[in-house]
Order: C-alpha cells, then structure tokens, then sequence
C-alpha cells in the first residue's frame, strides 16, 4: 500500500521518520507547514504528482474537552473550519448558518467533513470530532460554541485540510492527534509538549506496525 505521512511540522513527527527509515517502511512524507492555506496547497500538489492510497495526518492538538488529559493521543472522525463565518453580537454564526454555503453539499455533511472509511474506528483510539481554526483560541465565548455547538474535543490548525482533500480526491485517511494543551491556557508551563510529542511517536509507530506492514 503507498501511504503518505503528513504533519504541519517535522519536529512532531521526528522520531517516527527515524523509525520509518530504520525499518525500511515505504512511506512518503509531506511535512505541509503550518495553517490551512499551507497544508491544503501542499496536500493538493502532492496528491497530483503521487496519488497515495491512503493519508495518515499526524500532530499535536489543543484540547477541548476536559474530560480527555494531556498526552491522550485520539483519532478524529469529523472534523470542520471553526472560524469560517462571521463574530456577531448574539455569537459567532458559521458560513452555513448564514446560508451562504450548503451544510449537505459534499463534501460536507451537517456542516462537517466526516471520515467515511471507518478503518479509524480499528486504530484502538478514542474517537474525537475536531475544529480546524486559523488562530490559538483563547476567547471564552467562541471556545464555548465549538464545545456546545460544534460538539468538538480537539482544535488543530491543519485537520479540516486532510479532510477535505481526502474526500475530494476520493482517497482513505486517518488524523491522529496527540493534545499538547487545554485551549484558552496561555502559560505554557501549564502545557505537555514533550510529553504530547513522545505519545504521539508511539502510536503512530504501533499504527504502522500493526495496520501499515503490507
């Protein structure tokens, strides 16, 4: 199976690259950069040249749901752009709340970009829904819509991107997340970096070895 790796950041998915090499794994990797522009722009070129069978996008998150802790590493089934519309008095309204653009028009289903392939759901991994936004959220009223309205556990700045390029172009991915922080805490001494990187490593290791090797 061709299978592509791809994150926003080397450094997040470092020592898997190691691993991938050393055991002679036949993975392309795509580090995209940061931000949706970036990884849409870099996942839509590759895909032209080389069309992978299958895209495993892997990261760090910020967490939403305080019931998950720093380091859990999870899989997203949907994900969605959290800041695409506009900041009103009465709260943030969405592009479909709007009506300016459809919630079922596909690839959007209810306004989300949901995982059709279901092989996420063997990965042994809590299944989490996912924000993609442009920005780190530290607004209380807009962190209380993507909980309470968008239903989301996890932001990211590149997910929506997998998501949207893969049901597109019609190829199975897989986003796998590690959370580095809660979303609204500014000091990162309060943030698992380190520790969010190592767990990170490790599943996304165990996930080749046990549903990559052939």
């Amino acid at each position: 199976m061709q299978i592509m790796l791809c994150a926003a950041t080397e450094m997040e998915i470092a020592p898997t690259i190691t691993f991938l090499q050393a055991n002679n794994f036949a993975v392309e990797v795509l580090i995209t950069g940061v931000g949706l522009p970036a990884a849409m722009y870099q996942l839509t070129k590759k895909i032209c040249k080389t069309k992978p069978q299958y895209i495993v996008q892997a990261g760090i998150a910020g967490c939403i749901n305080k019931d998950l802790f720093l380091g859990d590493v999870v899989v997203v089934e949907n994900d969605t752009i959290g800041d695409l519309g506009v900041e009103e008095k009465e709260g943030f309204r969405s592009v479909f709340n709007m009506g300016f653009a459809d919630k079922n028009k596909w690839p959007w289903y209810e306004g989300k970009l949901t995982n059709p392939t279901k092989e996420y759901r063997n990965a042994g991994l809590t299944i989490v829904d996912a924000i993609t936004v442009n920005e780190v959220s530290t607004n209380s009223n807009r962190i209380n819509y993507y909980r309470e309205q968008l239903h989301a556990a996890i932001e990211t700045m590149e997910g929506a991107a997998l998501h949207y390029v893969g049901l597109m172009e019609n190829i199975p991915f897989m986003q796998i997340r590690s959370l580095s922080n809660y979303i609204g805490e500014r000091d990162k001494t309060k943030w698992n970096l380190h520790g969010a990187i190592i767990n990170l490593n490790v599943e996304l290791q165990r996930q080749f070895i046990n549903h990559f090797t052939t």
